[in-house]
């Protein structure tokens, strides 16, 4: 569990960001028999995303950009906001979110706080805690509700609050459209820049993993 008050509601340097590498990484434990058959252990339930942002300096501009963020955020201490090139939507890549991209729960007729998701392949909903302020849009039946009347959005945590004159009825389908940011932070608090090798096209290592909800 993260701690809030060590996490910076900023964002990393898109420019650099979009040039980066990395995904989603899991764990599995796997044990070969004597037989040859293997066992399979999910270690983890949700996966966590690393990336390397080092992959994105093109320039002795974006290398000191990237210090200045490095050293703004005390290395490992303090949690940013990225912005993941392949995945930073409720939709798919490239398309603008829609009020019923993903189910984010059903209405009972008095709960009024859901959270964020993103479904995966039908079976795994990953929480979304750092959605895009105004981006979100939200359904309820299949008819958009309006933002700031019908319900509003923590843009920290993910979570959308209904008005009591909105709340879900029971057995609604309630959806969402947004784009989102992945929580984390710098995965070194060794930041090593050799400019000599920079300007040889050697690009510095910059690490980031990802900070669970």
């Amino acid at each position: 569990m993260s701690d809030v008050s060590s996490f910076h509601e900023v964002v990393f340097p898109v420019g650099i960001a979009l040039g980066s590498t990395g995904g989603p990484r899991r764990k599995t434990e796997i044990v070969t028999l004597g037989s040859g058959d293997e066992r399979r252990n999910l270690r983890w339930a949700d996966s966590r995303r690393h990336f390397d942002a080092g992959s994105g300096v093109r320039s002795f501009a974006d290398l000191a950009e990237v210090v200045a963020f490095f050293e703004a955020r005390r290395g490992r201490l303090y949690g940013f906001r990225f912005k993941d090139p392949l995945d930073d939507r409720s939709c798919g890549f490239g398309a603008d979110p829609s009020p019923v991209d993903q189910p984010i729960g059903t209405g009972d007729g008095g709960a009024i706080v859901f959270q964020l998701t993103k479904t995966y392949g039908g079976t795994w909903a990953r929480q979304i805690a750092k959605p895009v302020a105004g981006t979100v849009r939200i359904a309820v039946a299949g008819t958009e509700r309006h933002l700031g009347t019908d319900f509003s959005v923590d843009a920290t945590t993910g979570l959308v609050s209904f008005a009591p004159a909105a709340v879900p009825p029971i057995g609604a389908a309630v959806t969402a459209g947004f784009e989102f940011h992945v929580p984390v932070r710098f995965d070194t608090d060794d930041l090593t820049v050799d400019l000599s090798q920079f300007a040889a096209g050697q690009i510095p290592s910059i690490p980031l993993i990802e900070i669970r909800p």
